[in-house]
């Protein structure tokens, strides 16, 4: 059944009502026309519950926008929904990918992730490559995405908005990884749910590092909004030592925007349910405002919080990794870099969940106490202690 509007509705019934479900919900294919975005495709997502978001498909079917009954829930960087056609992967030593940086999702990896390294490049067995130099987060979120599809699926009286396409981050003498992506959402639902696999589709040894850059912003961000998570240890905070408190914001609760903020990241290690899953929210208390981010441990082991809270660039971030915060050299170093066979893949799972009202935001704090209480101190001391993770090559 479908919930529109407060009624609870067959798909005769929905039928009855408009000419067209597009009336109330649907997947709308459009081209965006001026500026840094000229020429983007973009598949704008309405559930007809308040919940409206946009996937760029010439960016890797990213989600960019995210609003929920008129409240903004994804981050606009200054950057906007840049062209990927305008994109130096290789400029500002590598720091470039910030002018391309916008949206609730970004996508990171294939091959590599976090800040920019330079690494062996054996596995291709071309002479004239022993290296490669990675720029910040990897190349697959200025990638165009194949489209291979989308709609609307009813299945009885239950209709779901979907899409798919495959996004392909390949080079002669490299890596040949294909990212094939599923984005979906129920008619009269509020959560947008994200099925992923990689695949190698080369037969070289191939690196693969992934995570989900998902980042929200003003309204739901606002001073004393709260992070909520299953919090067990923070491992690991890059301001750390005699600037750890300098700033005057922990990891618990958020400040309004502020002049000269440097930004903060942190890792922590986070308890799952008996399900294996691991949900963190932000939670805006005043406006009665939550979004709830649910992926897997076995999945995405790591989490970091990332905080920008400089005036005019105000936001947060969510951030579920395969990796630890340490890089990809250390992870090569420790055995915990995935590598993927000819044919090998990883499959990742992401739910967005928006939470509306109160009771909602109660739900889903109480759901993750239940897993690990997170401490109750701003700024915990970081253990740097980071637990072995399973590397090499699995299906």
């Amino acid at each position: 059944m479908v919930t529109l509007y407060g009624q609870t509705l067959t798909r005769r019934q929905v039928a009855e009502r408009s000419g067209m479900l597009s009336q109330f919900a649907g997947v709308r294919l459009m081209t965006l026309g001026d500026g840094v975005e000229r020429g983007i495709r973009m598949l704008e997502f309405r559930t007809g519950s308040g919940l409206r978001f946009t996937a760029l498909l010439d960016r890797a079917l990213d989600i960019a926008d995210c609003d929920y009954k008129g409240q903004a829930i994804g981050w606009h960087s200054p950057s906007g929904f840049r062209h990927p056609g305008l994109h130096e992967y290789e400029g500002e030593d590598g720091l470039a990918w910030a002018r391309s940086f916008s949206g609730l999702l970004l996508t990171c990896g294939l091959d590599h992730i976090l800040g920019g390294q330079e690494v062996a490049a054996d596995s291709y067995n071309y002479p004239g490559k022993t290296s490669v130099r990675h720029s910040l987060h990897g190349r697959v979120s200025t990638i165009p995405a194949r489209l291979t599809g989308y709609g609307e699926s009813w299945d009885g009286d239950r209709c779901v908005l979907w899409a798919e396409g495959v996004v392909q981050q390949s080079a002669v003498f490299g890596e040949d990884l294909h990212l094939h992506r599923r984005i979906e959402a129920d008619v009269g639902g509020s959560e947008i749910r994200i099925s992923d696999r990689v695949v190698n589709h080369g037969f070289s040894r191939t690196p693969h590092m992934y995570f989900y850059h998902v980042n929200v912003s003003h309204p739901l961000v606002d001073e004393g909004a709260r992070y909520v998570a299953p919090v067990k240890e923070v491992l690991w905070a890059a301001h750390a030592g005699d600037a750890y408190r300098a700033q005057g914001v922990g990891y618990r609760t958020l400040p309004a925007p502020k002049l000269g903020f440097r930004e903060q990241v942190w890792q922590h290690e986070l308890g799952a349910d008996a399900g294996g899953l691991v949900p963190v929210a932000v939670v805006n208390d005043r406006i009665g405002l939550g979004f709830e981010v649910v992926t897997r441990k076995d999945q995405l082991p790591c989490m970091y919080q990332w905080q920008n809270f400089q005036a005019g660039q105000y936001a947060m971030g969510i951030e579920p990794s395969t990796h630890h915060v340490l890089g990809n050299n250390a992870a090569r170093e420790r055995g915990e870099m995935i590598w993927l066979e000819h044919d090998e893949q990883r499959t990742y799972e992401a739910t967005f969940r928006v939470l509306d009202g109160a009771a909602e935001i109660a739900a889903a704090e109480k759901r993750i106490a239940a897993i690990a209480r997170q401490p109750e101190e701003d700024f915990p001391a970081p253990s740097g202690r980071f637990p072995a993770l399973a590397g090499g090559s699995r299906r």
